[in-house]
């Protein structure tokens, strides 16, 4: 037996939770990840917390609703707010198995979180939101890492509380409040486990009771444990029989069957394809189209977002759900670092094979003298190239370079100093492809394709009317929607003045992507002057523009950063790069459609 935690809170309640519960006792998962926020970044309490609250997990298909101990309304900002000092985050997923049976899951949440407290021996902060929006209800509380309510130490939970004590405790409020599980109930729960196409219960009794991988139900005194019984013993049979069938089981005689090498972790992942399975059901609404599980991230896939969400919902793994224009339904695994609240349901995404490498890598090596990166070196480069905040910039250096080495990459030599190898980029990439492959994705539009059509703006549909060498739409699915909506496009564009109709030939404008963006520029910017009181000015070709990155805005056209020169402003194509640097002074030089960003005095980023 595995010694008992001699650390953290919940050790004396870990070991006594659930003593008195039955094998009729009612059955709650409980997922839980611990989460160390300086390691996941900055992003990934928002994030996390977005997605949770996200539009249709209620029982009427809304928005989701953050709740407390003691609110139905809970601030999930001030919640945020709150714990921005914090070493240190759980994260749970709680399932009670007979959720739609409980009279409100708000009561039995607060319920099991007080009798946390308890046994933690202190005030915990906590926030929770119901989901309806799967086969089997749940509740995700997110509780922040410090005691007294957030106000004392580090909280340290033992980690048998962790991985047994808090579904004991679990177990039982759902069993005080649904009253023991029926003969029938545990025999109609068990009989569903034997054509699964998952690892379950069944599948962990077969594995503790096989010898060298061999399971014999053979029924001779002492063989078979004694709770099994005949019904139990069926189940087995019956579930071996199943697993013959997918090739996961050999039968040796009558009695007696071999399991094959990895069964469980066949059985995951098989279990993990039918949830995917199942979300992409979901996200289609009945939509006929081929399901793409397991996209391959060298063929970029072209499509609408139908769907969007985290792998498991515990852990920080976005996805997405793309109604593609070759005709079929992709499900596309991200980057971690992606942020899902720029990706709007309905909107235009690509999503091509993920950059191993970082800009950061190639910061590092541009900076590495001889072989060698200092912090000292690079902070002075900082302070002549203006800077504004050094230490900023050198500590994501330092993290990246930590990261690096732990993979064995870099060596660290000393403190603030590390070896770097000359093929840095190289084994970087050599590197990354031995994990799981994800895609990065590219927004194409926040506009779904019906807005397009007559959207004063360059669109996602412009840009395919237009530019030659792009991925071309099928006659089929989301693709013969873009090809019914591309002559009603062309036909709105005739009405603008900016086509012409020639027979069956089409002769577009010249310049037409600019020429709808300077339109859609002029509108928003006349719309913007007229509420700022400041004069709008359109940014030439070639200009330097310069002034403090108000905002970014989001149009037809694309993403815009307003730069406020203090007595103007002018609209300029937005770039990730430039988001840290809200409210800062910035210039910019737009050259043949491309921008490229100065922060500072000198330093330079494109």
């Amino acid at each position: 037996m595995r010694p008992a935690s001699t650390f953290g809170r919940g050790r004396v309640a870990a070991g006594i939770a659930g003593q008195g519960l039955g094998r009729n006792a009612r059955r709650v998962v409980i997922k839980s990840r611990f989460v160390v926020l300086k390691k996941v970044g900055a992003r990934s309490v928002s994030t996390h917390l977005r997605y949770i609250e996200r539009d249709g997990t209620t029982r009427d298909g809304r928005k989701g609703q953050a709740y407390g101990a003691d609110t139905d309304t809970a601030d999930l900002q001030a919640f945020e707010e709150r714990g921005q000092g914090d070493r240190h985050q759980f994260r749970f997923i709680v399932s009670v198995e007979d959720a739609g049976e409980l009279e409100d899951l708000r009561d039995y949440t607060r319920t099991l979180m007080a009798r946390m407290a308890v046994d933690l021996e202190t005030r915990l902060d906590w926030v929770a939101i119901d989901h309806w929006d799967t086969d089997n209800p749940h509740t995700h509380v997110v509780l922040r890492g410090r005691s007294g309510e957030g106000r004392g130490a580090d909280l340290v939970i033992a980690p048998d509380y962790m991985a047994h004590g808090m579904r004991q405790r679990a177990c039982e409020l759902a069993t005080e409040w649904l009253g023991p599980r029926t003969e029938l109930e545990m025999g109609q729960s068990q009989q569903r486990e034997v054509d699964q196409q998952r690892w379950t219960g069944l599948d962990r009794q077969l594995q503790r009771q096989a010898v060298a991988d061999v399971v014999d139900l053979t029924e001779t005194p002492g063989r078979i444990p004694v709770p099994l019984g005949t019904q139990r013993l069926n189940l087995l049979r019956a579930r071996l029989q199943r697993l013959e069938a997918m090739a996961l089981a050999e039968r040796l005689d009558a009695h007696r069957w071999r399991l094959v090498p990895r069964m469980e972790q066949t059985l995951v992942a098989m279990g993990e394809r039918g949830d995917i399975l199942r979300t992409m059901h979901r996200a289609m609404k009945g939509e006929l189209r081929e399901l793409v599980t397991d996209a391959r991230v060298d063929v970029p896939v072209v499509g609408r977002i139908v769907a969007r969400g985290l792998d498991g919902e515990l852990h920080d793994k976005p996805y997405l759900v793309v109604d593609g224009i070759d005709g079929r339904a992709h499900y596309l695994r991200l980057q971690a670092s992606t942020d899902l609240a720029e990706l709007p349901v309905g909107g235009i995404v690509e999503g091509k094979p993920q950059a191993l490498e970082r800009a950061v890598d190639r910061t590092i090596l541009g900076l590495a003298s001889e072989g060698i990166y200092a912090t000292a070196h690079h902070r002075v480069q900082l302070l002549q190239a203006g800077d504004q905040d050094p230490k900023a910039t050198i500590e994501v250096h330092v993290r990246r370079l930590e990261a690096l080495r732990r993979k064995g990459i870099v060596e660290r030599m000393s403190d603030g100093v590390w070896a770097i190898p000359s093929n840095l980029l190289q084994r970087v990439r050599q590197q990354g492809a031995q994990k799981e492959a994800r895609h990065a994705v590219e927004l194409r539009s926040h506009l779904p394709l019906e807005k397009q059509i007559q959207a004063v703006g360059s669109t996602w549909l412009d840009r395919a009317l237009v530019v030659s060498g792009l991925p071309q739409p099928v006659a089929q699915g989301f693709g013969a929607q873009v090809q019914e909506a591309m002559p009603r496009r062309v036909d709105f564009l005739v009405g603008e003045g900016l086509a012409e109709r020639r027979g069956q030939r089409v002769v577009l404008a010249r310049n037409l992507l600019a020429t709808l963006r300077d339109r859609e520029l002029a509108v928003v910017g006349q719309k913007l002057q007229q509420e700022t009181g400041k004069t709008w000015r359109l940014v030439r070709d070639g200009e330097t523009i310069k002034g403090v990155y108000r905002v970014s805005i989001q149009l037809a056209s694309g993403r815009f950063a307003m730069l406020d020169d203090g007595m103007g402003f002018s609209l300029v194509p937005w770039s990730p790069v430039i988001e840290r640097q809200l409210g800062k002074q910035l210039r910019a030089v737009s050259k043949g459609g491309l921008v490229n960003w100065e922060f500072g005095v000198s330093r330079g980023v494109s």
